[in-house]
């Protein structure tokens, strides 16, 4: 076997270990486990664009905040459960200079809770503020005590979590990997077509690689 001949398998198999590795290994994306803050907009919950402390909501709005690990707004994961300010306001009837907003306050799940805690399960409450009240001002009075940090983010609400705030967390699997052919629609969960023709061409060029060293030593 010719010096060429020999370096042709290694870097073949080399390349075919690179193209099939990026087939099946997903990308990571980092996340972060804090409290999201939402806003219910025509039957649909919405990720805020501003702060509890800087959002003044009229009376019969209903806001949402959900504890979860996420990498963006994009990747927040939304509150659960019943979400009709008539339902959670009524026992709380409407009186001069206040105004109602109804909180759906969500926990999150154990997968997302920090080390050796348990969520508390997801609740609503009403609360009844004064006309000029923040978001932050109305989760104050239902769900105390809460803890922020020196930015003013966000971090424990009723006692929950007991530490951490916004920290980082191990990545998880990222849209972005590359597809399969099951998410093509060929209803397997091999490498992807594009994958499979990258291989082929490889091939093609080892064994080409392969005709031209035996071609020398002939």
């Amino acid at each position: 076997m010719t010096r060429r001949y020999r370096g042709a398998v290694p870097a073949l198999a080399g390349a075919l270990a690179v193209l099939l590795g990026t087939a099946v290994a997903p990308a990571q994306a980092a996340g972060y486990r804090y409290w999201s803050f939402w806003e219910r907009d025509g039957g649909a919950w919405t990720y805020a664009s501003t702060g509890p402390s800087q959002t003044k909501p009229d009376d019969g709005a209903v806001q949402g905040f959900r504890f979860a690990v996420s990498a963006d707004s994009k990747d927040a994961t939304q509150p659960r459960g019943a979400a009709d300010f008539a339902a959670i306001c009524a026992d709380t009837p409407a009186k001069d200079g206040t105004k109602r907003v109804a909180l759906v306050i969500d926990s999150g799940t154990a997968q997302d809770a920090p080390s050796g805690e348990t969520p508390p399960k997801p609740r609503t409450a009403c609360a009844q503020v004064g006309a000029d009240a923040t978001s932050a001002d109305a989760l104050a009075a239902v769900a105390k005590p809460l803890r922020y940090d020196s930015s003013a983010l966000l971090c424990a609400i009723s006692g929950y979590p007991r530490t951490g705030c916004g920290e980082q967390v191990a990545g998880k699997a990222s849209q972005t990997a590359a597809p399969s052919a099951k998410s093509s629609g060929s209803g397997s969960s091999g490498p992807s077509v594009g994958v499979i023709a990258g291989v082929a061409a490889v091939a093609a060029l080892g064994v080409g690689a392969i005709w031209q060293a035996r071609r020398r030593r002939g």
